[in-house]
This record gives C-alpha cells, structure tokens and sequence, in this order.
C-alpha cells in the first residue's frame, strides 16, 4: 500500500487529512520534529503542529518535549485498538441519532413501483423481506448453494410453516438435505435442462418479484430490481411461472 492509500484508509477511520498526512509520515521517520514531518508529507509546517497536536489528544502520538518539539508515533497495535474504538463509538452514535428521527415507513411490499437495489447484502435483506410477507405462493431460483443466506433460508421455512406453497428451485442438488421435512420443494433442475441461471429471481403471490444478476465490475457483486403488486410484477411473474412449468414438464419427459 502507498502512502497516499494508508492516507485515504485513515480518513475513513475518522482522521482528517492533515492528521491522516502527519500520522503516515511519522511511521516511516519514527521520531520527528514538525519542520521534518512537514518535508516528509508536504503538510505547511504550521499545520503540522495542530495535526500532532490532535493526534496526541486522540493518544496516537506523544509529545517529546524537547528543543524544537518532537513526535514519536505509538505503536501501530494501540493505534489499531483506539481507531477501532473510536469507530465503534461514531457509528453507535450515528445509527441512536438516525432511529431517534426515523419515520415508520410504510410496508414496502405492496410497493407498485420498480425498485433497484445494489449490493449482496441489502439483496439478501430485501428477498428475506418480501418472502416474509408471502401469503399463497413461493418461488426463489437459487443457483447455487451460496444464493441462500441462513436469514432467506429460515424466511422460507417459516413461509411454508405459514401455509404458503414454496418452492427453491435450483441446480444444486444438495439443498434438498438442507431444507429436508421443512416443507419446502426443491426442485433440481439436471445438466440437460437448458435453463440456464442468469441469476437469482423470487416470486411472491404472483405478483412481486425480484430479479437480481451479479455484475462483473466494480465492487458492487449484484444488482436486482423488484416490483410489488404492479402490472410489471404480474407479468414477469407469468414469465417465470411458465418457464418453471416448462423446465418441469422436460424433467419429467426426460427430454432436453
């Protein structure tokens, strides 16, 4: 890593950028006075003192009270456990401050709008959320193991507990084990199936639906788009219906 990326990764612990400079430049001249500091990071010496000075008020620096005044860095370890502490605390705060002024929003399922969402994670959120609120019917297309989180796996055992119809459809023949007497169908499709898994996919009540494909750029892994009970959602859920029966109807005739 250069020294401009150990920077930019201390801004984001909560450093400013002169405190970031300051703290990187005492890491490679271990005991430094400002004006050396200064040269090695390009920080105006009169704004190193105030950076060193805040770093010592934050306990990553000490103070050598010499003649001129020096900084010495401390150890890396005890800089990693106060950054992370600091961390911990900011984000505690942030997130008290956000649930005291959020408002309850209302039930994004019945949502007849196309929505998109970026990011495996509030992917995996919002497909456990919508087979939650399942009432009849069922369908999540998992192409493999690794498209099932423990969370959308329990949402959809405890769908099936509720009444609903649900199915996994998947490639992966394993995940028949995996939901064994919990009421769930899992249908394998074989090698000679063409379907062929573009992504993952949910139907709900036949009229929501959630379409997600990973994405081979950038550090985003997957991107989905999904609609409530809308006409959209009506009619890509006919689509994915028709396609489920017909891969069954070639399972069973055995024909590719």
């Amino acid at each position: 890593m250069s020294e401009r990326e150990a920077v930019e990764s201390l801004r984001t612990l909560g450093l400013s950028n002169y405190e970031a400079q300051v703290f990187v430049a005492l890491q490679g001249l271990g005991s430094a006075t400002a004006q050396a500091v200064s040269e090695r990071s390009e920080v105006p010496r009169s704004q190193v003192y105030g950076a060193a000075d805040d770093l010592a008020e934050r306990g990553l620096v000490e103070v050598v009270e010499s003649s001129p005044k020096t900084y010495r860095p401390v150890a890396l370890s005890t800089a990693r456990e106060l950054l992370a502490e600091r961390l911990e605390r900011e984000k505690s705060r942030a997130f008290e401050n956000l649930e005291s002024i959020r408002t309850t929003d209302a039930d994004p399922t019945g949502d007849q709008d196309v929505s998109t969402l970026r990011g495996r994670r509030p992917i995996d959120d919002r497909i456990a959320t919508l087979v939650e609120s399942a009432a009849r019917t069922v369908v999540f297309v998992a192409p493999a193991g690794e498209s099932l989180t423990d969370e959308i796996a329990d949402a959809l055992c405890g769908a099936a507990n509720s009444g609903a119809d649900v199915t996994v459809v998947t490639a992966e023949s394993a995940l028949k084990s995996r939901f064994g007497d919990t009421g769930v169908t899992v249908f394998v499709m074989s090698e000679d199936n063409p379907a062929d898994f573009a992504g993952r996919a949910l139907m709900v009540d036949d009229r929501t639906v959630l379409l997600a494909a990973e994405t081979e750029d950038g550090p985003i892994e997957e991107e989905a788009l999904w609609t409530g009970d809308s006409s959209i959602g009506r009619i890509l859920a006919a689509f994915m219906r028709s396609g489920m029966e017909s891969g069954r109807e070639r399972e069973s005739e055995g024909r590719p």
